[in-house]
């Protein structure tokens, strides 16, 4: 297993830690660290296991690293990896996540970041707390743009049912969902087609994956990514195919948490605005169906899907920086890169309880 050196503390005192790749022996005193950081983590080892130590075909790298003393853990940082392409450029790129040290440790969060940001070509970050945020430039993070966070409101009685806590908020919230239901426009598919598809039958889409073009910077997927999350234990994901006159063009990839279906990835092979909109649609069709949903959200960071979404109903709920940070003397993407919720954890993670973000 590599080991990192590394020196933390106050320039008068420094302790040597190391930081080593994290075990499933690990597991709960990772859990305990990130509860005692305000955090909300994922506990069951089933879980941990997934998000941490299962193998992945497309990164077969560790993606969780603990800063330890040997017998106790002061520091935890995980990455969701992928690969960034522009033009003919492609660069392997990291979000970190469950990012979190002990407050006797100084210096323990700074020193996993610099571990992790030599696993790849470049790190990116698209939320984390107000203190993450505004530590980000002073490490050397350039905005490259923002990502936005969109809600269609599906069946608002839902959010009463549904809702673990009722607050003055509560109704008003109610009445907004509502509002925004009865003004969004009918789901229209027209002559397209959605099908689901078994963890067998990934490699259909194979063809229709995202690809950069010219002035388009996109996170890169595979089947080999798609069979891996199909198997997550944290929320029910489902991958289907999108179908125009017997032809697979495109696909979409929906989580459901309680109370809320997420659209965490979706591409289409086509420049065209009305095919965009029609992905989206059949996205809202497939998550207005599922029970128990009462909303669909997705993020968004480029102009076209953003325009479909706002045209299909969605509202703007919240806005984040897009940052990267690149490896010294390395140029990064020219455009803000194309991020949805495939891109971090936000994907899956929940707290157990419906949280509606209309």
């Amino acid at each position: 297993m590599d080991e990192t050196l590394a020196r933390i503390g106050s320039r008068r005192r420094s302790v040597s830690f190391r930081i080593r790749a994290s075990t499933p022996d690990d597991g709960p005193a990772i859990v305990a660290l990130l509860r005692n950081a305000g955090l909300h983590p994922i506990w069951q080892d089933r879980e941990l296991h997934w998000k941490y130590w299962q193998e992945r075909a497309d990164w077969p790298g560790h993606r969780s690293f603990v800063l330890s003393d040997g017998s106790q853990i002061f520091g935890h940082a995980a990455i969701v990896p992928g690969t960034c392409a522009w033009g003919r450029q492609r660069a392997t790129v990291v979000h970190m996540i469950d990012w979190a040290a002990a407050a006797g440790a100084p210096g323990a969060g700074v020193a996993l970041m610099k571990h992790v940001r030599a696993l790849a070509d470049a790190m990116i970050c698209t939320e984390g707390s107000q203190d993450t945020l505004r530590l980000l430039p002073v490490l050397g993070f350039r905005r490259y743009g923002a990502a936005t966070l969109y809600v269609r409101a599906l069946h608002p009685l839902r959010c009463l049912t549904f809702s673990a806590r009722w607050t003055w908020k509560t109704p008003l919230k109610f009445l907004r969902s509502v509002v925004w239901a009865l003004a969004a426009p009918a789901v229209q598919c027209g002559d397209w087609v959605t099908r689901r598809l078994t963890p067998e039958q990934v490699q259909s889409i194979a063809a229709v994956l995202p690809s950069a073009g010219a002035n388009q910077v996109v996170l890169e997927r595979s089947t080999a990514l798609f069979t891996y999350v199909l198997d997550c234990p944290i929320a029910t994901v489902t991958l289907h195919s999108v179908e125009k006159a017997g032809h697979i063009r495109g696909y979409f990839l929906l989580a459901f948490v309680p109370g809320q279906a997420r659209l965490v990835d979706c591409w289409i092979d086509s420049s065209e605005p009305d095919d965009w909109q029609a992905l989206v649609q059949c996205a809202v069709h497939v998550a207005r169906q599922a029970p128990g949903v009462a909303e669909l959200v997705t993020v968004a960071s480029d102009p076209i899907l953003s325009s479909c979404l706002r045209q299909s109903g969605f509202h703007a709920r919240m806005e984040s920086a897009v940052q990267m940070l690149t490896r010294k003397g390395q140029d990064g993407p020219p455009e803000c890169p194309r991020v949805q919720m495939l891109d971090n954890d936000s994907a899956y993670h929940h707290h157990g309880h419906a949280q509606f973000w209309a």
